[in-house]
């Protein structure tokens, strides 16, 4: 199973009616991905991304969850989750994280939405998404209550298997190395960063950030990634230019253990781990 996060950059009309746009949003590339900064008040984007992806994938179907408008101001985004296969995942319930805690009222200007999961042909029973899109005047007070926000989930669905993904603006003037050491997801060594700190996850050249990232909670949950599979994937080669009309980030991905049985004459299961392509996976890289 393939998951991922991409930060598409004010996904909306504009960006879904451009065809060269649209062939290069590699989603069927992922069993489930999470789209930030969606700012389509209408939602017309939304249905045609849908209806492309589902009549480019002919072999299986996919579907959308929507979070709702986040924001503070009057400039608001929403997240949406794909998943692809019916029969590779379930969405089994999500949940809106309340950021209204006494003494700590609207530590996120958006709230992380948050889903759970029940793959088919993983070694997870169960698996939830915690989203993070931060501010970066605030990169630094958010992610250090996603601390929270685990606590919260992992108590409400009875499950250490918690990963948390997307644009944490944990780099650069947005969050020091010194302020990282005091973030509690960081600071917890039950939690582990898979993107490496000295990977450029942003699509510009003028800096090397790692903006975006990938943890997951509890040795359990690590030993069912695949080795060295959380990556940034550079959607697209081409001028700056050219990329910056897709999005501002490259999407980070992780892969998860898939489990198939192989049963010899003493009628025993034999583990085989596939690593790399599939039949399960999509030929295509594109949409």
């Amino acid at each position: 199973m393939k998951i991922a996060s991409f930060n598409t950059q004010r996904f909306g009309v504009t960006k879904v009616s451009d065809v060269d746009v649209l062939s290069t949003l590699i989603v069927s590339r992922y069993d489930i991905i999470v789209i930030l900064e969606v700012v389509d008040v209408s939602g017309a984007s939304i249905k045609l991304f849908l209806a492309e992806l589902n009549r480019v994938n002919t072999s299986h179907h996919y579907a959308l969850q929507l979070s709702a408008r986040l924001g503070r101001t009057r400039y608001k985004e929403q997240h949406f989750y794909s998943t692809s296969r019916d029969d590779m995942v379930d969405l089994i319930d999500s949940y809106q994280y309340e950021d209204n805690h006494e003494n700590n009222v609207d530590a996120f200007a958006r709230e992380p939405y948050v889903l759970y999961f029940k793959p088919h042909n993983t070694v997870l029973k169960d698996l939830v998404l915690i989203p993070v899109r931060a501010t970066p005047q605030d990169s630094e007070k958010e992610l250090d209550e996603l601390y929270d926000v685990f606590l919260m989930v992992r108590d409400k669905w009875k499950t250490d298997n918690v990963m948390i993904l997307g644009d944490f603006r944990a780099d650069g003037a947005s969050v020091t190395d010194k302020q990282m050491q005091n973030i509690q997801i960081h600071s917890d060594r039950n939690f582990h960063w898979l993107i490496a700190d000295d990977v450029d996850t942003t699509s510009a050249t003028t800096n090397n950030h790692t903006y975006d990232r990938i943890v997951v909670y509890g040795d359990d949950l690590l030993a069912t990634t695949v080795p060295n599979s959380a990556k940034f994937y550079p959607f697209i080669s081409g001028d700056e230019l050219q990329v910056f009309e897709v999005a501002d980030h490259f999407d980070i991905t992780l892969s998860s253990l898939l489990r198939f049985y192989v049963r010899f004459k003493t009628g025993q299961p034999l583990w085989i781990i596939v690593i790399l392509k599939h039949p399960l996976f999509p030929k295509t890289d594109f949409l």
